[in-house]
C-alpha cells in the first residue's frame, strides 16, 4: 500500500517538479547511511521522502509538529520517521539528543538511510546556515559503526517556491500552502502546470564529516554551511502557478533582501580580515 502512495504521490509532484538527480548510486550501496540535505522549503522532505524511497529504505528525522497533522502523521509513522522535540515551542526535553541517538543507531545499524536536515528549519536566505544546531553534529560524532557512509546532499531550485521563505520572508504555514498545492494540481488540468526546475546532487563526505565532527560544533555546521554554498547564494526561481497566466515578476520581499545584504557584507569583511592576517 505504501508503495502505491509513493507512486501515486510522486506522479503529483512532477506535475510541477522536473527533477535530476547526481549520485544517486550511492545511496544504493549497502549497509547504513546518514544522508544531510540542506533545507530550502517544506516541499524538500516530501520529495525526499518519495524518489530517495526508490533506491534505499529511509527514515527522516522530523520535527515533532508534523506528527500533529493526521494525513501527515499517518506516512511519517508507516515510515518509521524519528521525532524531534521542538525548542522553538518551548520543549526542553533533556532527553532528545539520547533518544535521537538511540532511533538513529537502531536504523542505521539495520541498514537503512537515515535523513537528518542539519539545519533544522529553513533557510532565511539564498544560502543554507546550519548555525548552532548540535544534533547532526552530535550524532556524527558518536557514530561506532566505521562502515556507516556520510553523504551530503545539495538541493537547488526550491528557493523561491511558496514553500519557502523566499515568497514572502516569512516561515510559510505548511498545511494551508501544502492544500494549495492540490489545488493548483487540478486547476492546471494536472498535467499543464509550469514546471520548477530542482536538483539534487548526492556527495560521499564521510572522511571530511567524520574529521570535521571532532571540532566543536559550531566548526563542524560551518563546513557543513561551506559544501551546501559552494556555489554561493543562489538566485530566487518564481514559477507562476498557473499555465494561462504570465511570466511572474515576483521580487525578494524586503526582510529578505536585507538580510542577504547583511550576510554578504559580513561575509565580505571576514574574507578581508583573513587577508589582512
Amino acid at each position: 500500500m505504501m508503495k502505491f502512495y509513493r507512486i501515486f504521490y510522486g506522479f503529483i509532484l512532477r506535475r510541477r517538479y522536473r527533477i535530476s538527480f547526481k549520485g544517486m548510486e550511492l545511496l544504493q550501496k549497502e549497509g547504513g547511511k546518514l544522508v544531510l540535505p540542506n533545507h530550502q522549503s517544506h516541499v524538500d522532505p516530501q520529495l525526499v521522502g518519495v524518489f530517495f524511497y526508490k533506491y534505499t529504505h529511509i527514515v527522516p528525522v522530523v520535527n515533532e509538529n508534523f506528527f500533529k497533522i493526521p494525513f501527515i502523521s499517518f506516512f511519517l509513522k508507516r515510515w518509521g520517521a524519528i521525532p524531534v522535540a521542538n525548542f522553538k515551542k518551548g520543549n526542553r526535553d533533556p532527553n532528545v539528543l539520547k533518544n535521537i541517538f538511540s532511533k538513529v543507531n537502531i536504523a542505521l545499524d539495520e541498514g537503512k538511510s537515515v535523513i537528518i536536515f542539519p539545519a533544522g528549519q529553513l533557510q532565511d536566505i539564498g544560502v543554507e546556515h546550519v548555525r548552532n544546531k548540535q544534533a547532526t553534529h552530535a550524532v556524527i560524532s558518536s557514530l561506532e559503526d566505521d562502515k556507516i557512509r556520510i553523504i551530503g546532499v545539495r538541493i537547488t531550485g526550491l528557493w523561491g517556491s511558496t514553500f519557502s521563505k523566499a515568497w514572502t520572508g516569512e516561515q510559510p504555514p505548511f498545511l494551508p500552502v501544502f492544500l494549495k498545492g492540490f489545488f493548483y494540481f487540478f486547476a492546471n488540468l494536472i498535467f499543464l502546470a509550469p514546471k520548477r526546475e530542482v536538483t539534487f546532487e548526492l556527495v560521499d563526505i564521510t572522511e571530511e564529516a567524520l574529521a570535521q565532527s571532532k571540532n566543536d560544533r559550531i566548526t563542524f555546521n560551518n563546513y557543513l554551511d561551506s559544501f551546501y554554498n559552494i556555489n554561493g547564494i543562489e538566485e530566487p526561481s518564481f514559477i507562476k502557478h498557473f499555465f494561462f497566466f504570465p511570466k511572474s515578476k515576483r521580487k525578494l520581499p524586503v526582510n529578505v533582501v536585507k538580510k542577504t545584504e547583511k550576510f554578504m557584507a559580513k561575509a565580505a569583511q571576514e574574507k578581508n580580515q583573513l587577508v589582512s592576517d
